[in-house]
């Protein structure tokens, strides 16, 4: 298994990404461009899910990255809540609801997908320094 050495590798964080352009494509005409409320807010959050893993991933410790990875995995529920919100004001159909929510919820399991790999290996430290990764074991040294 290769090592992944910046967060835009990360499969979660390239869905997290084309969640937030969806949310943006779909909040970017009226009615929806005109709930100010609304459309700020699933907005911020659907950029909330990715800026959390790309945070987390350069963050100084595993325990740092998976409280960030934690806050990208409720990102992603607020914006699957603030869908229905858009859908019963017929800002959306329901294809478009459909499609957003379902790339919502596959970030979020990619993210819990990736809570447990890093649970799994709780004495790991990373070390980042440019484009070299360095793994260190704790237990072994």
């Amino acid at each position: 298994m290769a090592t992944i050495t910046r967060f835009e590798e990360l499969d979660a964080w390239q869905t997290a990404r084309d969640l937030a352009n969806l949310v943006y494509d779909l909040s970017d005409d009226d009615p929806f461009s005109s709930d100010f409320g609304l459309r700020d807010q699933i907005r911020r959050a659907s950029v909330s899910v990715m800026s959390n893993i790309a945070e987390g991933f350069n963050s100084r410790t595993q325990k740092v990255f998976i409280d960030l990875l934690g806050r990208a995995r409720g990102s992603a529920a607020e914006v699957q809540s603030q869908l229905y919100l858009a859908r019963d004001q017929d800002y959306i159909s329901q294809e478009e609801f459909n499609e957003a929510y379902d790339l919502a919820d596959t970030a979020s399991r990619q993210i819990h997908g990736l809570i447990r790999y890093l649970r799994s290996r709780p004495n790991a430290s990373r070390v980042q320094e440019g484009h070299i990764r360095y793994e260190i074991d704790v237990k072994s040294g």
